[in-house]
């Protein structure tokens, strides 16, 4: 069993680069919808650059100035940059969740929030309330025509790709029961073994126990559910992402336990219930994708915590797994506590791993690939489940301690170099996105697409890279007329938009 330890000399205290006013700046609530050409650029959008960005995260932080506990409980925004013939368009609108309507109408919280939020009035106003706000503001994405805002406690949401409408929930013709989560961080397979080569999109759904049960989803070009199938895995299981070989599904099943009566109590919320044990291993279930195929596989590692994977492939007998690690939870807050004033010095960083899980030996190996702290993978559609080369990340300023991102770094796994562009001091980096350019062969051949907080003006720009070389700093920057609230995930259709 292996530990997610840190490299001796590492620090968590570096030279600050940044000020947590600045940082602060990007959690603020916008709550205006925008519809406009994008007509402040500096440098040349690629006129090649065809297609639609889609952007999901909390776009409200408050309600009428009630604040929530967490950005993660926030409503989700949708935002849509679509690029055409040397052109960007923006537009933005809220998920009209059924939470969301409500909360409007009201004027105040009427729901508790997996991460903390509670309604007004103590835990004699939660007591007993065990429904939770579905914020649908994981991620989005465009499949089988549907475009989908993802949130893995629930069914997804569907909207109109051009004018961001809700649409209402989707079910995908009855194969999600109501309330049946669709996990937030499906995975495009570019060919499928199981479906003669064609890509498919392989997606998950937990649903969480002393014992939980994880149902896999897989779907083809046309939106259509082609296989689905249960396992139960022991404990509590709250998996956030996992990721995909050609023959396998892999999951990280982190070493939490929820003592779930304060939360049904009204005390707390579900996500400050979860402790962490240390001492408990971090158990790998790798479950074939063929549906008649058995060999469940269960490997251990030594305790640590993981949000997010880079990529999976096989090699062998191996199944080799890129991931961002940390010692421990990393986002849990104390229930009085302000996110705002997170103290950076005090959290350990999340950093870049590689395991290796022998299938025979029923053993796994690690090794430390990058100490910086670091989070938000992408890489090359093209390659996912398959060896790789390169990837892109965001990741802090400074190579040693935890802080917020301000740079985005390109990672070449077979020489090691790290190319390195820092919107410090005064920019903060969001998820990048990587887009393949048309008929291209080169694996890093294409651009990389970030949000990116400029807090010196209170807005945000659409950065352009040239994902071959990050030494000669963006191709563009689209400066939008406002800020746009940190994000979490999107993804990038070569469909257009307007």
């Amino acid at each position: 069993m292996q530990s997610f330890q840190l490299h001796k000399g590492v620090s968590t205290v570096s030279d600050k680069s940044y000020t947590h006013e600045d940082w602060q700046g990007g959690y603020e609530s916008l709550k205006q919808e925008f519809d406009y050409w994008i007509d402040d650029v500096e440098g040349q959008i690629p006129p090649d650059l065809h297609g639609t960005l889609f952007r999901n995260g909390p776009g409200l932080l408050d309600i009428n100035g009630q604040r929530i506990h967490h950005p993660f409980d926030g409503d989700g925004m949708i935002c849509r940059i679509t690029f055409s013939n040397g052109h960007a368009h923006f537009r933005n609108r809220f998920i009209h969740t059924q939470e969301y309507l409500e909360e409007q109408k009201a004027g105040k919280i009427l729901y508790r929030g997996v991460f903390g939020t509670q309604k007004p009035g103590g835990w004699l106003s939660n007591a007993f309330d065990l429904k939770i706000k579905n914020t649908a503001s994981t991620n989005v994405i465009y499949w089988g025509g549907k475009l989908l805002a993802l949130w893995e406690g629930a069914e997804p949401y569907r909207l109109d790709p051009y004018t961001l409408e809700t649409l209402g929930k989707e079910r995908f013709k009855g194969v999600l029961s109501e309330g049946e989560g669709f996990g937030a961080h499906p995975r495009l397979d570019p060919s499928c073994a199981q479906k003669g080569g064609e890509p498919c999109l392989v997606n998950f759904s937990m649903k969480l126990g002393l014992s939980s049960k994880i149902t896999i989803f897989e779907q083809d070009l046309q939106g259509s559910m082609v296989r689905k199938s249960a396992h139960s895995v022991p404990g509590f299981a709250p998996i956030h992402d996992f990721t995909i070989t050609p023959n396998y599904c892999i999951f990280f099943q982190n070493p939490v336990v929820l003592d779930v009566i304060p939360f049904v109590l009204g005390m707390r919320a579900v996500a400050d219930c979860m402790k962490f044990q240390s001492h408990q291993p971090t158990r790998i279930t790798i479950i074939p994708r063929d549906p008649e195929a058995k060999g469940v596989q269960t490997l251990e590692a030594k305790s640590g915590f993981i949000f997010h994977h880079v990529n999976a492939y096989e090699m062998g007998e191996e199944v080799v797994v890129d991931s961002i690690c940390y010692e421990s939870i990393p986002t849990t807050l104390e229930p009085e506590s302000d996110f705002r004033q997170v103290d950076f010095d005090a959290i350990k960083p999340g950093q870049l791993w590689r395991f290796y899980l022998n299938l025979k030996d029923k053993t796994v190996q690690r090794e430390l690939l990058d100490s910086r702290h670091c989070d938000f993978p992408s890489m090359h559609p093209q390659k996912v489940g398959h060896p790789y080369r390169y990837f892109y990340i965001c990741a802090a300023h400074a190579a040693t301690g935890t802080a917020p991102p301000q740079a985005l770094v390109k990672v070449d796994l077979e020489s090691g170099e790290r190319q390195i562009w820092s919107a410090a001091p005064r920019g903060f980096t969001g998820e990048p996105v990587f887009v393949p350019r048309p008929n291209s062969e080169r694996e890093d051949d294409g651009w990389v697409l970030a949000l990116v907080y400029d807090s010196e003006y209170h807005r945000s720009d659409v950065v352009i890279l040239d994902a071959k070389d990050f030494n000669k700093g963006p191709i563009a920057r689209l400066h939008l007329k406002h800020h746009v609230p940190y994000g979490l995930h999107g993804n990038f259709t070569s469909e257009c938009f307007l």
